[in-house]
């Protein structure tokens, strides 16, 4: 559809923009030269031919869709490598890929190689000895061999203790033995496991000299490298369809008397002597490496999925009309109704305080990496803590953000061919992988219960040190009060929670039993401190923000209220429970949210604009930047194979016949 013109409604909404959205695009990608060079990258794998598809994913099979994404995905990498040749591959070529823009835009149902770079490159650099690194990272890096992260199995997820896989080591040959003593033993879920990877990073039970000593990771290959036929024992195979992510290859595992050497565990942490000699892990946190690093990706990626179907929504509401506001008057675009404002305006500015956190959480993630590496541990419970519940708050907003920009479309939004019902089956996805989120969310709790009987060695840790401020402010319409609000709802929650516990335990309870019975509480005030977090961090960063225009600063001012009003909106109950707030406060609130989005409105379509997402990332008939939304959708449908003829060979088989015996 190249040369159409623009929708008149885009056109109008652009030409009442308060501001230049090239700008915020500058700001966002971090300036001018990294908005040049994203647009680069973009273009040098959109353009090739190779990456596009013949027929509309949707349209293919099972077997058809994971063939044409190993095509792809194959495609992908090699290109990768030519920038690398070049001096040009970045991280940024590698987050983009592999996270929610640019690689879903190329492979929209999920990559088959994603965890050989997400998982299983990383936790050979983060786990593996100099020697070990020297032995596999090249290999891996350059592609020779396709890898995989093997933890999760058929009976136990996020609760890593309870794997049963086992990996016995026999000190007379000096190799482990691996097995899958249980069907729920077998690993499931791993990606590219399917059919794609030849080898994998297996977490199983270590045992040596009798004695279990907990989980560990082993290198493990599955398939000859020249066959790829399962090497002897490896059960192996893929798991079947999903509610989304279909091309990522997800599979299954299964270990009978499958021998590895020694040195296929990795040993930088705790490691096996010839003899059989176990020698522990300085510290068992140590092990956190690779999940943080995937939880901190996940963030990120949640903001990018976020982004892309408020883009979307917002455009569409432009352009459809539907209904009328007064009687007698021409229908108006949705847009201009407040519940649909309420809808969407709140997800934009969401996106951006996720944005915030992703970038603050990415930084504090490589300095704590950098303190590892120096024997430093101290500030990695914290990260470790602020990774869970970013993770877990970030991809269940994303989630329902998602779900409601899809339904803020009505019927149009259910269609394929707007990419939402894709975009939700990749984001909620991110609800249970890494970490299911009620459980990241009792682990931050179990950081916060420490720090709470600990307050005194808290002081020095910036996102608990609100436990030791004990002052309750009274009302007042500001975004400051709100955010010490919500740190005062936290801090009550954790207190009163600590209490809790303490008052189970006297009555006889185990304290794990009290602790699973203050669990609901637990959960409340995990969630609390982290959104109280994310505003905080939305203030600084905002606060701090230099060099930009009075117009387009305006408006990130009003998208940092809106969403710091709608967060205490959905939390009216806590506020008048935990703070000094009235029933008269909350009207306040109200008024000023609809105030906000009164204030946005002209902007909309000028923020979103300004978030900069071709059209082939969108690939969405209802978002594109044209707003010609009828006539894409009327293309998409001419795609489907039961157009290709007049007349479907069921009319001659089955309808007819049918048909004629009720004469």
């Amino acid at each position: 559809m190249k040369g159409t013109k623009i929708n008149s409604d885009l056109l109008k909404e652009r030409n009442k923009c308060t501001f230049n959205p090239r700008e915020l695009t500058h700001f966002l990608d971090g300036g001018e030269q990294k908005t040049k060079d994203r647009k680069e990258r973009e273009k040098f794998f959109l353009e090739d031919p190779e990456l596009k598809s013949k027929v509309p994913m949707e349209y293919l099979s099972h077997k058809e869709k994971y063939e044409e994404n190993v095509r792809k995905a194959c495609v992908i990498f090699r290109k990768v490598q030519e920038l690398q040749n070049e001096g040009k591959a970045g991280m940024e070529n590698y987050r983009e890929i592999l996270g929610g823009q640019l690689g879903t835009a190329i492979l929209p149902d999920g990559n088959p190689l994603t965890l050989h770079y997400v998982m299983f490159i990383p936790t050979l650099l983060g786990q593996g000895t100099v020697e070990q690194q020297s032995e596999w990272i090249n290999r891996a890096w350059n592609a020779e061999i396709v890898g995989t992260y093997a933890q999760t199995e058929l009976g136990h997820g996020t609760f890593i203790r309870g794997l049963e896989t086992t990996a016995t080591y026999d000190p007379k040959t000096e190799e482990f033995v691996l097995n899958s003593p249980t069907l729920t033993s077998y690993k499931w879920w791993p990606g590219g496991l399917g059919h794609s990877a030849n080898y994998a990073i297996v977490v199983a039970q270590l045992y040596t000299q009798g004695k279990c000593h907990g989980i560990h990771p082993f290198i493990v290959q599955l398939r000859d490298e020249d066959t790829h036929l399962p090497m002897k024992g490896i059960i192996i195979g893929e798991i079947g369809c999903k509610l989304g992510m279909n091309g990522t290859n997800n599979g299954y595992l299964g270990f009978k008397d499958v021998r590895i050497p020694r040195m296929h565990m990795l040993m930088k942490n705790s490691q096996v002597l010839p003899d059989g000699t176990y020698i522990k892990s300085p510290s068992s946190k140590l092990t956190y490496g690779t999940m943080i690093f995937v939880r901190v990706v996940l963030v990120a990626d949640a903001a990018s999925y976020l982004k892309k179907a408020v883009t979307i929504a917002t455009r569409y509401s432009a352009v459809r009309h539907q209904s009328q506001i007064k009687a007698n008057e021409p229908e108006p675009q949705i847009i201009d109704f407040v519940t649909q404002q309420y809808k969407l305006f709140p997800l934009i500015a969401t996106f951006f305080a996720f944005d915030i956190s992703a970038t603050w959480l990415w930084e504090v993630y490589n300095e704590v990496t950098s303190e590892l590496e120096a024997g430093k541990l101290r500030n990695l419970p914290e990260l470790h803590a602020v990774a869970c519940c970013l993770k877990a708050i970030c991809t269940a907003d994303g989630a329902l953000g998602v779900e409601q920009c899809r339904l803020s479309c009505g019927g149009h939004g259910y269609m394929t061919c707007s990419n939402l019902p894709n975009t939700y089956g990749l984001v909620t996805a991110m609800c249970t992988y890494e970490g299911e989120n009620t459980v990241l969310l009792l682990q931050t709790a179990r950081f916060l219960i420490k720090s709470w009987q600990n307050k005194a060695e808290t002081i020095h840790l910036d996102t608990v040190k609100y436990l030791c401020e004990r002052e309750s402010k009274p009302f007042e319409k500001s975004v400051t009060w709100i955010i010490s609000a919500m740190k005062e709802i936290a801090a009550k929650k954790v207190e009163l929670a600590a209490l809790h516990i303490d008052e189970r335990v006297k009555r006889g309870r185990a304290y794990e039993d009290a602790w699973n019975e203050t669990s609901v509480e637990l959960v409340s005030a995990a969630d609390s401190h982290g959104r109280a977090f994310i505003l905080q961090t939305y203030q600084n960063v905002l606060s701090g923000i230099k060099h930009l225009s009075p117009e387009l600063k305006k408006v990130l001012v009003e998208l940092q209220e809106l969403y710091t009003v709608y967060t205490a909106l959905r939390c009216t109950g806590d506020l008048l429970r935990f703070t000094r707030c009235e029933g008269k406060d909350i009207e306040i609130l109200q008024s000023w949210l609809e105030q906000l989005l009164a204030a946005i409105r002209p902007n909309a379509v000028g923020i979103v604009d300004g978030f900069d997402v071709s059209d082939e990332i969108l690939a969405s008939a209802l978002g594109a930047y044209d707003g010609n939304v009828y006539e894409r959708l009327f293309e998409e449908a001419s795609k489907s194979p039961l157009n290709a003829e007049p007349v479907n060979k069921s009319f001659q088989l089955y309808l007819k016949p049918f048909l004629k015996s009720n004469l």
